[in-house]
């Protein structure tokens, strides 16, 4: 069965899928989430999952939201599980089609892939803090972020979302975020979930992403306050958290939203 809508006193149950290769970095991950989530939604219970490591999924009745977080191998690959991956989140939309599903980073990039996005090489890579333009329809989910119409993330990335799957809406420019039809799937290429704390731990990815000479102080001094600048990862969660509560909206005909026997 689905899970019902959730009144705002009622804590959240989180599922989040880490999408990555054994690493000495995933305790920190994990402890980013709780903090970056902790501080919007104290009440809500993380539980977390490794594909790649544990072939292990989520038994979605038992969650609110279920997380494609980011990962250390490239999303276009085939590697066996991230076929699975592509198989639960399949099997996720088709028999579950209220399920909310959030998609960062990897997750963001491999949700276009399954539903027929196109992923590419970025021109250049991105890291630390930077602007997200809105579009119109992402002021309008955003209300916190319309004044501006743009909010800053912490990014963490050398591809891109290049054409949106079928069905999607571009909340931001450049595919930056993404909301499908039924309102159930929400993506994002930037990280809500990484703190200066985080991001600081990858600043190594420097050196072959951009070529930098660690030895550069200069260069690597910029980088560093690229990474400790103001960001809205705190605004960014409190709306996720509102529309995980919020209802869905009359199923509609598209390929994402029918329930079908897998």
């Amino acid at each position: 069965m689905d899970p019902p809508s959730r009144p705002r006193d009622t804590p959240l149950n989180i599922a989040i899928l880490l999408n990555s290769y054994r690493s000495r970095l995933l305790p920190a991950i994990r402890a980013s989430y709780v903090r970056t989530i902790g501080a919007v939604e104290p009440t809500a219970k993380l539980v977390f999952f490794e594909p790649a490591n544990r072939g292990e999924f989520p038994d979605p009745s038992a969650f609110d939201l279920i997380v494609l977080g980011g990962g250390n191998v490239d999303p276009r690959k085939n590697h066996p599980w991230i076929l699975s991956v592509h198989a639960f989140l399949t099997r996720l939309v088709a028999q579950h089609p209220s399920q909310k599903i959030l998609g960062i980073c990897w997750g963001h990039q491999t949700i276009s892939r399954v539903f027929g996005g196109k992923v590419v090489e970025a021109l250049r890579p991105e890291m630390g803090v930077a602007t997200v333009n809105l579009t119109e329809k992402g002021c309008d989910f955003f209300p916190e972020a319309a004044a501006l119409g743009s909010f800053r993330l912490q990014q963490h990335h050398r591809r891109e979302v290049a054409v949106a799957a079928p069905g999607f809406s571009q909340l931001a420019h450049g595919n930056q975020c993404l909301l499908n039809a039924e309102g159930t799937i929400l993506t994002f290429q930037g990280h809500p979930e990484k703190d200066a704390e985080t991001a600081r731990l990858r600043m190594h990815d420097s050196s072959r992403w951009f070529g930098f000479d660690s030895l550069d102080e200069k260069l690597w001094a910029k980088l560093q306050e690229m990474i400790e600048m103001e960001h809205d990862g705190d605004m960014v969660w409190r709306r996720i958290m509102e529309w995980v509560r919020e209802p869905i909206a009359a199923a509609k005909a598209s390929p994402h939203g029918r329930k079908t026997k897998i």
